[in-house]
This record gives C-alpha cells, structure tokens and sequence, in this order.
C-alpha cells in the first residue's frame, strides 16, 4: 500500500511539474517581448520610419542592401506583436530573377515562399519563430501571390508589395484597389532592376503621385545608404557604372 502509494505521488509530482514547464512555456509565449525600437543607421532611414509612423501608404524607392525591405518587415511585425493590427499581407509580382514559380512543387504559396524568406525572416527576428508560424498557420500572416489579387481585400492589415517595379500598371492597380480601412501599405521596389519587357507599375504610380499631388510619401534610398555590407555596396556601385 505504502510502495502504491508512494509511486501514485511520484507520478503526481512528475505531472505536476510537467504541468509547470507546459504553463510556463505558454506564460513565455504570451510575454511581450521585450526589444529595442528600430534604430535608423543613415536619415533615409529615419525619414523612412518617419513615413511608416505618419502615413497609411509609402512608397520606398532604391537599390539592394539599403533596408527598405527590413525595415518594413520589422515595423510591421511590431504592429502585429503588439495588436496594433489583425493581420500582416506579403506579396510580390511574379516575374522571376531566375527560375521560374512553376519550378518548385506544392501549391502556389509554397511556391511563393522561397521569394518571401527575407521578409519572412525579418518578422520571425522580431516575434519569435513559432509565433510566426502559428500566425502563418492561423492565417494571420498571409503570402499572397499575385495570380490570386484579384477578388481579395484586407482591412487592419500590413500591406507589403516588395519588388513591385515587376507589377505592370495593370497588377499595381488590381493591388492598390485591394486595400480596405484601417491598413499600412508599403510599396517597395527598384525601378532600375525592372524586368518587365513593357511599363512597370511603379514608375506609373510615382508619376501619378508627382502629376496629381497625392498624399503618398516616396523615400528615396541612394548608393550611399546602402548598409548591408561594403562589398554589397561595391557590387551595386560596379554594376551602375557598367550600365547593367
């Protein structure tokens, strides 16, 4: 009776003590994290976040390896960490460098996956990686190709279209016209590095923006804000002056 006992509390405390480990790994998963504001390292930084912080829409302009992707990535997953909105929404045209979307097996988002990995990583930085997947699992994070725009809207929502100097007139006004209430957009390309054998997108949109004095906000990065590293600068600059 003792030795049943004995082995029934035993069981109880490992069980307890799972029960512990289990809440306190929820109790962690619910905690805020706690992390330091995005630190502009150049003022085309600064006047970026400026414009995330002020504007519903912003259009980032500028070559690799200059933040425009990251910094949208991590604002945006601060607004989602703390409930500031419901959903963050990542697309892009479809129009490789490289091999093509039918390449990869599985559906249309694994497919698409591969080309949002940096923002993807962006976020998981900021959140924690299974946060994002749960997020990614709930429908909270959205990738979203651009063959299935059509028909969609969002409303308190991160919006990114990052290399949108792919999207022809077309794509970019089936994406503007998409946006609901209570949504952040941010429009990030280079229209240098179009691949687009027609128009692109976002050229005419800037254009539209100049002619009829929009409320949208256009950043414009340089060479000289590239930050990733001084060899990514020196390729961007070689590449400039080869006229490729």
């Amino acid at each position: 009776m003792g030795k049943n006992l004995n082995k029934k509390r035993r069981r109880n405390d490992r069980l307890s003590g799972s029960a512990e480990i289990i809440n306190f790994q929820h109790t962690k998963f619910e905690t805020e994290r706690v992390l330091p504001p995005i630190k502009a390292l150049n003022p085309t930084q600064a006047d970026y976040l400026d414009a995330l912080r002020k504007s519903p829409q912003v259009i980032v302009l500028g070559p690799a390896g200059t933040g425009k992707t990251w910094i949208a990535a991590t604002h945006a997953a601060d607004l989602f960490r703390n409930r500031r909105i419901d959903k963050i929404i990542l697309t892009r045209p479809n129009v490789p460098c490289g091999r093509s979307l039918g390449f990869f097996p599985g559906s249309l988002e694994d497919k698409f996956a591969p080309w949002a990995a940096p923002v993807a990583e962006a976020i998981k930085e900021r959140i924690g990686k299974a946060a994002y997947d749960i997020a990614l699992k709930n429908g909270s994070i959205e990738l979203v190709p651009f063959e299935v725009m059509r028909g969609r809207s969002w409303k308190n929502a991160f919006v990114l279209l990052d290399e949108a100097q792919n999207a022809t007139p077309a794509e970019i006004k089936t994406f503007l016209t998409r946006i609901g209430e209570d949504c952040t957009v941010v429009i990030n390309g280079d229209i240098s590095q179009c691949d687009l054998p027609s128009d692109s997108g976002l050229r005419t949109v800037i254009e539209m923006i100049d002619r009829q004095n929009l409320p949208v906000p256009v950043v414009e990065f340089t060479r000289g804000d590239i930050v990733r590293s001084g060899i990514c600068a020196m390729w961007v600059n070689a590449f400039e002056e080869a006229h490729i």
